[in-house]
């Protein structure tokens, strides 16, 4: 305990630590959006994506900011999902299949020229690689910053758009009737998740993103029926796993933070599942059995399998 008190005040700690935490709080509360929308795996395609872009920032501009990388990655994720939208609604590709298109296509080409990339001379110190396993100690307090700006945005835009994004989600029939822009907020909404798969890019990479978006989703979907309160809780045990991955990753050495935070996440997933009222494994399986004891009790010969 005292490693820890003394962890708390380390520059380096907090800055870390704040950024995963930030990183956390917005991916609970824009994955409740997308696991509600059944549409759980567009962070893993646009994540995905987001690599050319990532690279293509760098060969055009020779910058390695942060800011101008990440700009390159919120591009190549738009695109991704606007081709993703795009063949859904003009095919008879369903979802999952065009993400699996787009997204190995776009990852592909982001392996070619991370290839080119690496033949460059002075590349090496682009950090690029950084956004495929994520790199959480690196972030600096202009990142922070930035994904700070970038959370108070989302967060105004959920406030703003609520009511149409719970309308929009639960009966977009109805939606539509009241002449809402069903197409417009689809696509505010997608903007929005891909803002928040492109903050979380530096700090657990392309390929564990997609689980820091459902995973505190998943686990809040198991404690309640409200939306608001899905929210509140997925953003909670995303800010949470955030802070406690970076803990472990201090403490432990080589242990690197993004796997830690995913880690967590993972173990509250577990734990909702099990133990979560009403929905949990373990309190169907007690009411299974008190159903079973009560029927024997009857003398009844009824068939609990279906229960």
């Amino acid at each position: 305990m005292e490693q820890v008190f003394t962890l708390f005040k380390d520059y380096t700690f907090q800055t870390v630590a704040l950024g995963s935490a930030i990183l956390g709080l917005l991916s609970g509360i824009l994955g409740s959006f997308a696991v509600l929308r059944k549409q759980s795996l567009l962070g893993d395609g646009v994540s995905h994506a987001a690599l050319p872009g990532v690279i293509l920032a760098f060969i055009l501009t020779g910058s390695k900011h942060t800011e101008v990388l990440l700009l390159g990655a919120l591009v190549s994720g738009l695109m991704a999902t606007l081709f993703i939208i795009s063949i859904v609604k003009h095919t008879r590709i369903k979802f999952d299949s065009a993400l699996a298109l787009v997204m190995s296509v776009f990852f592909g080409f982001g392996l070619v020229l991370l290839t080119f990339v690496q033949k460059i001379p002075n590349s090496n110190q682009a950090g690029l690689k950084r956004f495929i396993f994520g790199q959480a100690s690196t972030l600096l307090q202009r990142d922070v910053i930035f994904m700070s700006l970038c959370g108070v945005i989302l967060l105004i835009l959920v406030l703003l758009f609520w009511k149409e994004f719970k309308l929009f989600i639960f009966d977009m029939e109805y939606a539509r009737s009241l002449g809402l822009p069903a197409n417009k907020i689809n696509l505010l909404l997608s903007f929005m998740i891909v803002m928040a798969i492109i903050i979380g890019l530096q700090t657990v990479g392309v390929i564990l993103m997609s689980a820091m978006l459902i995973a505190p989703a998943v686990a809040a979907r198991q404690w309640t029926d409200r939306l608001w309160v899905m929210v509140m809780l997925s953003a909670v045990f995303g800010a949470v796993s955030g802070i406690l991955g970076t803990i472990a990753s201090s403490l432990t050495a080589k242990l690197p933070t993004g796997p830690a935070i995913v880690v967590f996440i993972s173990c509250i997933v577990i734990f909702s599942i099990l133990f979560a009222p009403g929905r949990g494994i373990l309190q169907k399986m007690i009411h299974r059995r008190n159903l079973k004891q009560m029927i024997k009790r009857r003398g009844g010969n009824e068939d609990v399998s279906t229960i």
